[in-house]
């Protein structure tokens, strides 16, 4: 299990080069959009075992001193309240923490670039608190028939009618707080200013996924159709490129549906593209530092079924959609993977069924699967974390990490004075207790320090987990999954 099987090191070094060669070919100036997640890439981790979450983050830091980044934030997701699925926080406010987390590691942030601008209150609040916090904030404005009017937007109504961007580095990373927040747009449009201004500009973009080098249903691009099931991607093999080179590269729908247009404002702006498809403009090289293909590929068949059950998870939450089930199960049947792929499910379902009450597993590094059951003191999931503490470090089954005279009191104040419904502890609860424990037991401190050995590991429920469990799961980073049912038939479920 966790067999490693792509090089950090050499990603970033690659990467990194291949942005300095990207620069270099255009002369003065590359504005590079930058898609998915560039801190925290767990995604990627999963499916790239020997991938840290920072990765990105960590081959920006190479090119620090070349480079500011742009924040690009649309203004009708600052009116609608957009909220970032995996944080649950608003655009404007995921604005505001992405500069902060860029500063912290020493990353210029030059401005913050709000798009689709048309006097929208909560635009302008934003932009006025922007403002008084010392960050320069510029105006983007729709484009009638964007992007197919191609005289209209290359033109002094169009992309002229925007804010010129001032940089003054060589390097511009574009990025955003999600999806349709119109970096290709703000790219574009200050190509056109800096060619205006007789500054030597270029594009590129920066997207880990799908990876153009490795062949369209390798088991890691079918990971990312998973991931991005509700969003309607598709890879697809770019027949751009094929036609061009003759040679085979993966692509997604949009980007090939949309290049011909993107390379129609390139000629305007520019005199001449300098792409012949839409892989020309990527610069992600991930590809080539996957040294160990049965690894990588392991972990994305595992991201695939995890994504299946996230996907019946959101259905029962009324947040999905039955056709994204509908799709990954179809992705499943193209990787040649089922749920019983992942050992953990059938063996928290079999210690379900013994017990009558909600279960959890997990496997352990060595393969070994640890169950936890639902008890009068403890929740499965946290009984499970204190079984699996004792296993790494060697205690024996019979002995308490935590008295049931510690317990008892922890409930009363949960149900007694705070209000609670339920009293068996939460994992976060478990684990305060027995650090508590650990000052004056030797033995409860052994099981404590094995904590860190979660990381990577599988496990899954019989029941959707409370948000507090499920979110101590993530920062164990251990890789949950839960059957599509509550533990009770109420409607409200907190």
């Amino acid at each position: 299990m966790n067999k490693k099987g792509f090089d950090n090191s050499k990603y970033i070094n690659l990467q990194s080069q291949k942005i300095r060669d990207r620069i270099a070919q255009f002369g003065d100036k590359l504005y590079l959009e930058f898609g998915g997640k560039l801190f925290d890439d767990y995604h990627a981790a999963r499916v790239l075992p020997g991938f840290e979450p920072d990765a990105k983050v960590k081959m920006l830091l190479e090119l620090k001193d070349e480079a500011e980044v742009v924040i690009v934030i649309n203004a009708d997701a600052i009116e609608k309240n957009k909220r970032r699925g995996d944080l649950g926080i608003t655009y404007d406010l995921e604005t505001l923490r992405l500069i902060d987390a860029f500063r912290q590691i020493g990353l210029y942030v030059g401005s913050v670039v709000i798009t689709c601008y048309t006097g929208q209150p909560s635009a302008q609040n934003f932009e006025k608190r922007l403002t008084s916090l010392g960050i320069t904030v510029y105006r983007h404005y729709p484009i009638a028939d964007y992007p197919s009017n191609i005289p209209l937007i290359v033109s002094e109504e169009g992309f002229g009618k925007n804010d010129y961007i001032k940089t003054s580095r060589k390097l511009v990373i574009v990025t955003a707080p999600g999806p349709g927040s119109g970096k290709m747009a703000t790219c574009l449009s200050q190509l056109y200013h800096e060619n205006k201004r007789g500054i030597k500009a270029g594009y590129a973009k920066f997207e880990t996924f799908p990876i153009w080098s490795i062949p369209l249903k390798h088991p890691v691009n079918v990971a990312y159709e998973a991931a991005t099931a509700d969003l309607n991607d598709v890879n697809m093999i770019d027949p751009l490129h094929l036609e061009a080179y003759g040679e085979t590269a993966v692509n997604y729908n949009r980007d090939i549906e949309i290049f011909p247009v993107l390379n129609s404002i390139l000629e305007t702006i520019l005199g001449q593209s300098p792409y012949k498809s839409p892989t020309d403009m990527g610069v992600n090289m991930a590809g080539f530092a996957i040294y160990d293909d049965e690894a990588v590929s392991s972990a994305a068949k595992q991201e695939i079924i995890r994504r299946y059950y996230n996907s019946l998870v959101s259905v029962r939450q009324g947040m999905g959609e039955q056709s994204d089930v509908a799709k990954i199960e179809l992705l499943m049947r193209q990787a040649k993977v089922s749920v019983k792929d992942r050992p953990v499910v059938e063996a928290a379902l079999s210690r379900a069924e013994e017990t009558g009450a909600p279960a959890t597993a997990l496997q352990l590094e060595n393969g070994k699967i640890i169950t936890g059951k639902t008890s009068s003191l403890l929740g499965a999931s946290s009984a499970l974390i204190l079984n699996c503490l004792k296993e790494l470090a060697g205690i024996p089954k019979e002995i308490d990490l935590i008295s049931p005279t510690i317990i008892e009191p922890i409930q009363k104040l949960k149900t007694g004075i705070l209000g609670n419904h339920n009293p068996r502890l939460h994992i976060d609860e478990v684990l305060e207790a027995l650090s508590i424990c650990a000052v004056t037991s030797d033995v409860a401190k052994k099981a404590l320090e094995q904590a860190h050995k979660l990381k990577g590991l599988e496990a899954h429920s019989t029941v959707i987990l409370s948000r507090v469990d499920e979110n101590i799961f993530k920062k164990l980073g251990v890789n949950i999954t839960f059957e599509p049912k509550y533990q009770t038939k109420k409607l409200y479920h907190n």
